[in-house]
């Protein structure tokens, strides 16, 4: 009974340390949470304004930009997939990775070759685990990237997939580009998204006019070319930079749901093994006292006898 009650305290023991460092986890994810939230949301509105000024460009001109053209035959393609640097986020990097995994088998079935970008080593462990080659990696700016980590990113993608407008062959060119991210909802909701950046899908509008209706008129300067050259880096920048603010803001809610999760699971345990050792306690006591009565009672027989 005293080695069985030494045990169970030696469980104890081990269950409140590791709920003070899921507690500590969670305190930290908590407070980084509303910055996260407050960058993302300062993001969104100059993200959603440039996208719509690409849009405008691209609509309503003849311009025939290398970002903007679909080619006629797409060999390889490129996938950046954003996970996270650190772990104790529950299934955040894994529904990243499970995302990009059937986007590169539908691409794959339609013959083209995947080229894989990671972003948080979570991903690239998990790629290199597999052997998997990879194109390009960053890492270390999962939770708090910087605009200068979107540059960087976007500047290799962009010159990937520029060179494959050029007539030489080059083993690094792409013809797509595919981003797999997490997109914030809210606290509790965080979904895992799969867009395409480049060539950048243009929208026909085919509803017919009213009367009433007043077109939009657009005026170029110096020309579209020139308005193109110019906005179309900074909109794939301001995407992947909001992309990485929506994963950091997702990661560090995922984080704090699993470690609150793992908080509530050791105060359980320890529940559960303050009753098993106080019942072993009670037990080791009540035999205790049986072997004192019985002790006793042989004394007095001996006595009597």
């Amino acid at each position: 009974m005293g080695a069985q009650l030494r045990v169970y305290r030696q469980r104890i023991r081990s269950v409140q340390a590791m709920k003070k460092i899921t507690r500590a986890f969670e305190l930290i994810a908590a407070s980084r949470m509303v910055k996260a939230q407050q960058r993302t949301a300062a993001s969104a509105p100059y993200t959603d304004a440039i996208t719509r000024a690409v849009s405008a460009v691209a609509t309503y001109s003849t311009e025939n930009h290398p970002l903007t053209m679909e080619k006629r035959e797409v060999r390889r393609a490129a996938v950046l997939l954003v996970t996270s640097d650190r772990g104790l986020a529950g299934a955040y990097s894994s529904s990243i990775l499970k995302a990009g995994e059937q986007l590169s088998e539908l691409l794959r079935a339609e013959g083209k070759e995947v080229a894989l970008y990671v972003t948080g080593r979570k991903g690239i462990a998990y790629h290199r685990f597999r052997h998997h080659e990879l194109a390009g990696q960053w890492s270390g700016f999962s939770d708090s990237p910087s605009f200068e980590n979107a540059r960087e990113v976007s500047n290799t993608l962009i010159n990937a997939f520029l060179a494959s407008m050029d007539d030489k062959e080059d083993a690094g060119e792409v013809d797509e580009i595919h981003l797999v991210f997490t997109r914030f909802v809210t606290m509790v909701t965080q979904v895992s998204e799969v867009v395409r950046l480049l060539p950048l899908e243009i929208v026909e509008d085919d509803a017919t006019p009213g009367p009433d209706d007043v077109l939009p008129l657009y005026e170029f300067e110096p020309s579209p070319a020139a308005v193109l050259d110019a906005l179309l880096p900074r909109y794939v920048e301001s995407r992947i930079y909001n992309a990485l603010l929506q994963a950091a803001a997702s990661e560090l809610a995922a984080r704090q749901r699993a470690m609150k999760s793992a908080t509530d699971n050791a105060e359980e345990m320890i529940r559960r093994y303050s009753r098993l050792a106080n019942t072993a306690r009670q037990a080791e006591i009540t035999q205790e006292i049986s072997e004192i009565v019985g002790g006793s009672n042989a004394l007095s027989e001996a006595s009597d006898a």
